[in-house]
């Protein structure tokens, strides 16, 4: 809901994303944006509820941080364990590791396309928000359509519960390897499935041609100045410089598209660091070698994007024939690198069509029912590092322990704070542009929200909390809404009360 007055508008709650979180317009006198601002007003602060636990545990913990993209935590705190045990699991289990990994990024990917950000382009950016939504979406493309999307979502999460234990939060990784192989029963379900998952992945894309592509005003509005940013760009490659979401380096390229950076998990505190800002709790991400130049974009500051968007230009190409098709295609209208935040949807569904053949390669492969899956751990843990591409980026586990395996420090980097400070500049870039004047309509402030929107965040897993006190202020109010007492503790750990 938006609320205006005098020199503030604001957006509260922010809709159609994983965690709560506001944005905040400030007008100048004139009614034109002063600046604008995306908040995040929740803290979890797992990595503190993962200090003193067995880190064994941290697989089940951590993949509760996002109801949302559960494997994708999961699968970062499974490898970080590998990396803490000195392990490497054999060729079975890492193929089962990926193929069930490959199954969600199908899965999750289409939850956003066609739930969450889909509705802007299907439904229209300024429709009724009551339109606005899966219902409008099945109203504009037909019911069959929306059977088709619900049923390949509830097979891809069956596939997922059947190999991984749970549809929600799954319990497969282990050090080592995984918890059961895949019999040959299994296996069939995966090709059927995955067979199915790439027909989708082309069906959504030519509905993406049909419903935006030849839409001009929605190219224009990709294309739009409102909705770009020249920025750097990270992404998980393998050795080939492709596009992986499960194993590789991560590959970082300038807004020229010109190779910067190339460093495994082990290395990323040389090239990301973490700041933050007193108006939200979420963390902002830069690279470390260029520097934090403050909330500006080109080559001489150190803000960075992650996401589908960044990764197909990190990587050089696809491994898969029908998805690097559809990048050329990609590439050839929207140029090289591509810095639309809008267009992180079209490269969203890009992914999902790798994401399933890759899936469909994995499952017709023989070696994946093999029996050997899991090398027990031997070594003393000390230090450990994993890293996967979550559906909205690269997402990073790092866990210290003692000679016990209990966690003494835990850092989660996740995609969200990655794109912190592309986020806040591309809600600001928007505002400036869609703004202007006191009487602002619902539909244009959806386009701002749009800004956000294309990232695909997941505010819950982005904030926690440096060393020291965080701020933090309750309110208590009436039944009608008055407000009675305030109490409010500084970022000095000092408690006052109004």
């Amino acid at each position: 809901m938006a609320a205006t007055t005098t020199h503030k508008i604001t957006i509260d709650p922010v809709t159609r994303l994983e965690g709560h979180g506001r944005i905040e317009i400030i007008l100048n006198d004139e009614g034109n944006v002063d600046r604008a601002y995306f908040q995040v007003p929740e803290l979890r602060g797992f990595e503190k509820f993962a200090q003193g636990r067995p880190a064994e545990d941290m697989p089940q913990i951590t993949s509760r941080i996002c109801g949302v993209c559960p494997t994708a935590h999961h699968m970062a705190s499974t490898k970080a364990l590998d990396a803490l045990y000195q392990v490497e699991p054999p060729p079975a289990g890492k193929k089962i590791r990926e193929l069930i990994y490959c199954t969600f990024m199908v899965e999750d990917h289409a939850l956003h396309f066609y739930f969450l950000g889909g509705p802007d382009f299907i439904v229209g950016p300024q429709a009724p928000a009551a339109e606005r939504n899966v219902l409008g979406v099945i109203a504009k493309v037909g019911v069959e359509t929306g059977q088709k999307v619900i049923a390949m979502r509830r097979k891809l999460r069956d596939l997922i519960a059947l190999a991984g234990g749970k549809p929600g939060h799954p319990v497969f990784g282990l050090p080592g390897g995984v918890a059961r192989p895949l019999s040959k029963e299994d296996q069939q379900q995966f090709r059927s499935v995955a067979a199915e998952a790439v027909e989708f992945g082309q069906f959504s894309l030519d509905a993406f041609r049909k419903l935006v592509l030849q839409n001009s005003e929605y190219v224009d509005l990709i294309r739009s100045d409102a909705f770009t940013h020249r920025t750097y760009y990270m992404g998980l490659v393998d050795s080939q410089n492709r596009l992986n979401f499960y194993d590789g380096v991560i590959r970082v390229v300038d807004p020229e598209g010109k190779p910067f950076a190339s460093f495994t998990a082990a290395q990323y505190l040389d090239y990301i660091a973490e700041r933050v800002e007193p108006w939200s709790y979420m963390k902002f991400c830069f690279l470390k070698p260029v520097g934090w130049k403050g909330f500006t974009d080109g080559p001489e500051s150190g803000v960075y994007a992650v996401a589908p968007l960044a990764r197909l230009n990190a990587a050089e190409k696809l491994a898969t024939p029908l998805a690097q098709q559809a990048a050329e295609e990609y590439f050839a209208t929207l140029g090289r690198p591509v810095h639309h935040t809008l267009a992180n949807h079209w490269a969203r569904l890009i992914e999902l069509l790798y994401a399933a053949e890759r899936m469909k390669e994995l499952a017709e492969d023989p070696e994946i029912t093999d029996p050997n899956i899991r090398t027990i751990p031997t070594a003393t843990p000390r230090e450990g590092i994993g890293v996967v591409e979550a559906p909205r980026g690269t997402l990073i586990h790092h866990y210290v322990t003692d000679a016990r395996g209990i966690i003494q420090k835990a850092n989660m980097i996740v995609a969200t704070q990655n794109n912190a400070a592309r986020i806040s500049l591309s809600v600001e870039k928007a505002a400036r542009a869609l703004v202007s004047g006191k009487n602002v309509s619902e539909g244009l402030l959806n386009m701002v929200e749009m800004s956000f929107r294309a990232y695909d965040p997941c505010l819950g897993c982005a904030t926690h909390s440096l060393p020291g006190s965080m701020p933090l202020w309750i309110e208590v109010r009436s039944h009608q809404g008055e407000r009675m007492a305030v109490l409010r503790r500084d970022s000095d750990g000092s408690i006052h009360r109004e």
